[in-house]
């Protein structure tokens, strides 16, 4: 075992389990899975959009960088919080198991933003006996690590403009209450960005997705990736999901999390690239095209 990626599906009847999964065409097939604590099957998800995005590009990706598919705990949630609540409380428990010994990394995605349910996992991972696996946060795990006020515990944050803006808002409890002028186009992300980090509501390091993608450490600027500049991805949902599921694939691989970072940036311009997608293509259309943009990017570093 190596890393784990937490999420949910939106689909409140699909069940908690826990396992590894395998690309075949636009779905993601339960490869070797178990429903956790009761009796059942795991049927296929489509890779749309959310957390199956982020696992099919981090197993494709993992697949040519020669790595193990990441190990993948996910529950169904269609918004009313009962499956993130399951994994929270499942997730919490499994932390302290000799199972979980050799986890090296987490990746947090779609889960509902509970600072109750955020909180009871990381005192999990507090009390280990074993060594504290890199920390990675996406999305709504993302929202609650700020608003629990525990942001500084994790390694990454991998947030669009928006999402920075309400990271750098010292006083807003939740996304929806981001104070407006932080919001404005006139605010830099190295100045957000530094406020975020100084008041304590970031992770070490941000990567900062949008036309062009920004890796800060401790809220000063290390790297910037422009190229190849693609304004057709923009509209496509899950984008930011491949970038994570890449993300997670590099680190999961090795690589050290900073140009993790920046090799995750870089390979979904390049598969964005390959896939040549237009406004309705879905995320699933950029899959066939990840490790071709991983190998570019591999070959560029």
């Amino acid at each position: 075992m190596s890393w784990l990626v937490c999420g949910t599906v939106p689909d409140d009847d699909f069940p908690l389990c826990m396992g590894t999964w395998r690309v075949d065409g636009d779905r993601l097939v339960p490869e070797s899975v178990s429903v956790c604590g009761s009796a059942g099957t795991v049927p296929s998800v489509p890779v749309q959009r959310g957390t199956p995005a982020l696992v099919a590009a981090a197993v494709l990706a993992l697949e040519k960088l020669g790595g193990s598919a990441p190990l993948v705990l996910l529950a169904g949630d269609c918004g009313s919080s009962k499956g993130s609540a399951r994994l929270y409380e499942f997730l919490s428990s499994w932390l302290g198991s000799q199972e979980s010994q050799e986890l090296e990394g987490i990746t947090f995605h779609y889960l509902f933003p509970s600072v109750d349910g955020h909180n009871r996992v990381l005192m999990a991972l507090e009390e280990r006996a074993f060594p504290r696996p890199v920390l990675i946060a996406d999305a709504g795990f993302m929202y609650a690590a700020k608003m629990s006020g525990y942001a500084s515990k994790y390694d990454v944050f991998t947030p669009d403009a928006g999402e920075l803006a309400f990271l750098a808002d010292e006083k807003a409890p939740h996304p929806f209450y981001t104070r407006g002028f932080l919001l404005s186009e006139n605010n830099r992300t190295d100045e957000l960005a530094r406020a975020a980090w100084e008041h304590g509501d970031s992770a070490r390091i941000l990567l900062v997705k949008g036309s062009c993608d920004i890796i800060m450490e401790e809220g000063r600027e290390k790297a910037r990736v422009t190229e190849p500049c693609l304004p057709f991805m923009e509209p496509i949902g899950g984008t930011g999901d491949l970038v994570t599921g890449l993300l997670t694939a590099f680190a999961s691989s090795g690589t050290a999390i900073g140009q993790a970072c920046l090799l995750a940036a870089r390979s979904a311009r390049l598969t964005g690239r390959l896939a040549c997608p237009n406004p309705a293509s879905s995320i699933a259309s950029f899959m066939p095209f990840v490790s071709k943009g991983v190998s570019e990017a591999v070959e560029r570093h």
